[in-house]
């Protein structure tokens, strides 16, 4: 099979779905983030990146203040609030939320997972010879997930592979939008300064696939296994192996 030619500066990815099966992430990473959530809590309550990502719950949950929501003594007084907070936090993990202070504290929460070494990061075959492929024709590649930052640098950097980190520029999370906005994408650009119509993002996700191309991108549907089904209506390029992919870079 020819490879599909693109011409480009940027590659754009997507994680779940696209560089790692979707079954690793729900089968693996989820059920360790929703086991290990309330020890996490009440053994790290008083770090700063604890209360940051608390009070981006408690944003997301419509609350200016976590005060208002876990009560004026919250820093203090880990039980009660934690008692109150591990409620919701566990309603939005049953229903896959992307809350931006869910993806905070899943990401604190698997830090020290991929840091003892109960998880490693697992992807497709085909992922790692393409970033060397591209790393090589000097091509940008970054990240964009609803993961986040601390997350994706986690997920990268302790692979059944080995340490990827190195083969990235930049990660994006829902902190630059939610991943189904033009917006998002645009502002990506802006931040990466490169044209949009020079990036090529890469998902399994059809509203992203939508949102990318309405912001000017290039884009490649990921069709893995254990993926969600394309709707009939999708007539875009899609891969099913990034081997695929005769990326080369503008010049």
């Amino acid at each position: 099979m020819t490879p599909h030619p693109l011409s480009a500066r940027c590659v754009l990815l997507d994680i779940e779905g696209t560089v790692s099966d979707i079954r690793f992430v729900y089968d693996v990473m989820f059920p360790y983030a929703k086991e290990n959530m309330l020890p996490f809590l009440h053994q790290n309550w008083g770090h700063a990146s604890t209360k940051q990502a608390v009070v981006a719950v408690a944003n997301d949950a419509m609350f200016d203040d976590p005060k208002n929501w876990l009560g004026e003594e919250w820093e203090s007084n880990p039980e009660s609030s934690i008692a109150i907070l591990s409620i919701h936090l566990q309603k939005l993990m049953d229903s896959d939320s992307k809350a931006t202070g869910l993806k905070q504290l899943q990401g604190l929460v698997w830090q020290t997972g991929f840091e003892t070494g109960k998880i490693k990061a697992e992807l497709f075959d085909d992922v790692l010879p393409a970033l060397q492929r591209w790393q090589r024709a000097k091509l940008d590649i970054r990240i964009y997930s609803s993961g986040s930052v601390l997350a994706q640098k986690m997920f990268f950097s302790h692979t059944t592979l080995g340490n990827l980190a190195s083969y990235f520029s930049a990660h994006y999370d829902t902190l630059i939008g939610p991943k189904k906005e033009c917006d998002s994408y645009k502002r990506i650009a802006a931040d990466s300064q490169i044209d949009s119509n020079e990036i090529v993002f890469i998902t399994d996700v059809y509203a992203e696939l939508i949102a990318a191309q309405q912001a000017g991108m290039q884009t490649v549907a990921s069709i893995r296994q254990n993926n969600v089904p394309l709707p009939t209506e999708f007539t875009g390029l899609a891969v099913n192996s990034f081997d695929a992919l005769d990326i080369t870079p503008l010049r």
